[in-house]
């Protein structure tokens, strides 16, 4: 298999101690600022791959999930979050890298193929997967249509499905705003989904619309979020 075009390699256990200095230290934070609710947690398993699937409303999504889950999620981000200069650019790098995230340029025709291959790998090897299926931030608050991504990687390694919903942290970072406000966030897991009956079909377009919108469904009963039959890039592009 090819390997994607990420800058470092995928390993568990290097950042497994900056993980835990960084929930000890910022997880209090985030219950102080977000007055932090957590539902359904107990959903996610405790071990064993697993992909958790949910609506992208502003940045602080990325921040506040790593944080909230009992087990490390790797997630595919963007170049840009590891390269900035200055401390605020090292600070970024430092947390981002710290809590999960792979640093893949997704531009380009290839950038998809890589995000897809990166999310296999850390399947693969039993970990945690986080995804937006939107595959970018909702522009108004409501809830886009998913891609078809996060259908191929549970029919590619049998992982289960848990979807999750942001709720609030629209509110306490609007789209252009800088640092965060002070406020409430709400962050539900559902019950874990499992499509092994599509065995094998992970090249039939129809199984993975229809699999991706029943992932969509059940992140949009849990965020009570408006649904929109389009992709979010698209509505953006308006």
């Amino acid at each position: 298999m090819q390997q994607p075009p990420d800058h470092r390699p995928i390993d568990t256990e290097d950042p497994l101690s900056r993980f835990a200095l960084i929930k000890a230290v910022l997880a209090p934070v985030m219950r102080l600022m977000f007055r932090t609710r957590v539902e359904g947690a107990e959903n996610i398993p405790g071990d064993g791959p697993v992909i958790l699937a949910g609506n992208h409303l502003t940045f602080i999504d990325s921040m506040i999930l790593p944080l909230v889950c009992h087990r490390q999620v790797f997630f595919i981000g963007k170049d840009e979050y590891v390269t900035g200069k200055g401390l605020k650019g090292k600070f970024m790098a430092w947390f981002f890298t710290g809590v999960g995230m792979i640093p893949v340029d997704r531009d380009g025709g290839r950038g998809g193929v890589a995000a897809l291959m990166t999310g296999r790998r850390v399947l693969e090897k039993g970990n945690v997967f986080g995804i937006y299926p939107e595959g970018t931030r909702s522009p108004d608050g409501r809830l886009y249509r998913g891609r078809t991504g996060i259908a191929r990687l549970t029919l590619m390694t049998g992982a289960p499905v848990v979807p999750f919903a942001m709720i609030g942290t629209d509110k306490l970072q609007p789209t252009g705003a800088g640092m965060p406000r002070f406020g409430k966030v709400t962050v539900r897991f559902g019950k874990p989904m499992e499509f092994s009956r599509y065995e094998g079909m992970d090249r039939d377009r129809y199984v993975l619309r229809a699999v991706t919108d029943s992932v969509m469904t059940e992140v949009m009963g849990l965020s009570g979020q408006e649904y929109v039959d389009m992709y979010a890039t698209k509505a953006k592009a308006a």
